[in-house]
């Protein structure tokens, strides 16, 4: 299968520029540091944003959770808030690579992001994850005051497999009735373990997150082969039997990304369960197309995803 013919053609240097990596048992340490790596040598933007580092109790007797905090400047009373879910396949990760976007999100939304610090598979595998957001979901409800974060505004959201664990976090907190969501913003969430078992498409998933990495990642959290019988909505949102009273939602993917038939698939349930929805499919778009930010496409994914953002948080 070669799809490049498809790429959008402002994106095709990211495909020229982008290390070649097979993600498996015995690379995961290298990947792992490599990701790093890159989060640490990153540009720091410029943003009138205070970044506080805070670590609170896990959940259930787990281990305690380290989150970053971030908070406009500027005097304004019961801001909304978002907590943030990085991506990284399950296995990788840290609310550090996202540092750049969440400065300029928190900035231009004008709200306070706590981003989530959760452990990686295959060292925690579910529902380890899933709790740790759960638990950082909780603090952020319980502690709205001295965040001065408006409690009934908090949204949730992340990339990839960020935005598969946002929305099992959605199911989650639906489910426990402790504490409201507002909204959900899923960006090219990895929500479904059987796209590893399912009929190929035949113009996903080439580039960037391919479907041995998928097999590697599902397998990663589940503990097990993944496409099986009996795996929890908690872990893969797609499992769910009902989305009825899960908060508004938006999902945003690219049409050669492998997610995007579950992404489709799951926003059209969503609508079916009288949930909103807003979807956007990004044509010449591959996983992660928007690391690549002068490109057009790229561009329009950004504008989307915040006026989305903007207009649920009031």
């Amino acid at each position: 299968m070669t799809t490049r013919h498809l790429v959008d053609p402002e994106l095709l240097p990211m495909l020229d520029l982008l290390p070649a990596f097979q993600i498996a048992p015995d690379t995961l340490v290298a990947v792992r540091a490599g990701v790093d790596q890159m989060s640490r040598t990153a540009p720091v933007p410029d943003a009138p944003v205070d970044l506080a580092e805070r670590t609170i109790a896990g959940a259930r007797g787990g281990p305690d959770i380290r989150l970053l905090i971030y908070t406009p400047h500027g005097a304004v009373s019961r801001r909304p808030g978002f907590l943030h879910i990085h991506g990284g396949g399950y296995v990788m990760g840290t609310p550090e690579m996202s540092d750049a976007r969440n400065r300029l999100l928190a900035a231009d939304i004008g709200c306070v992001i706590v981003s989530v610090d959760y452990r990686l598979s295959p060292e925690t595998p579910h529902p380890g994850p899933v709790e740790d957001c759960y638990a950082a979901l909780k603090w952020m409800h319980a502690n709205a005051e001295s965040l001065d974060v408006d409690p009934a505004r908090i949204a949730i959201g992340g990339e990839s497999a960020g935005g598969g664990l946002a929305a099992a976090l959605a199911l989650l907190a639906r489910d426990r009735g402790e504490v409201p969501v507002a909204f959900q913003l899923l960006i090219y969430p990895m929500l479904d373990d059987r796209t590893v078992v399912a009929d190929p498409h035949p113009h996903t998933g080439e580039y960037v997150w391919t479907p041995a990495a998928n097999r590697f990642g599902w397998a990663a959290l589940l503990g097990h082969e993944p496409g099986i019988d009996g795996v929890s909505p908690y872990a893969a949102a797609a499992r769910a039997e009902s989305l009825v009273g899960l908060p508004p939602a938006y999902l945003g993917v690219g049409a050669l990304d492998l997610f995007l038939d579950e992404n489709l698939d799951y926003a059209r349930r969503l609508a079916r369960d009288g949930v909103p929805v807003e979807m956007h499919l990004y044509p010449g778009a591959f996983h992660g197309f928007n690391m690549m930010p002068g490109a057009a496409v790229s561009q329009a994914f950004e504008r989307d995803y915040r006026e989305a953002l903007r207009r649920a948080l009031g």
